[in-house]
């Protein structure tokens, strides 16, 4: 059976990346400029980070962005 954690990406629309955190992995802060590359970071840094090399693992991704639109 494999470990369940969930991921928490904000677009910075500032800076214009992704950012990906997840209080289930302490430490782990991925910036990356696309969805793909950053899921790819997380996916590639997670498993040294909580030492699971070898283990299954399931990650679940949530997802913000903000939005402001002009009303008129």
């Amino acid at each position: 059976m494999s470990e369940n954690y969930q991921i928490d990406a904000q677009w910075d629309d500032e800076a214009h990346v992704w950012i990906a955190t997840s209080a289930d992995a302490p430490g782990l802060v991925i910036e990356a400029d696309s969805w793909a590359k950053m899921i790819e970071e997380v996916r590639l840094t997670l498993p040294e980070l909580l030492g699971t090399e070898g283990r299954p693992i399931s990650l679940t991704f949530k997802a913000e962005a903000h939005l402001d639109l002009a009303v008129g």
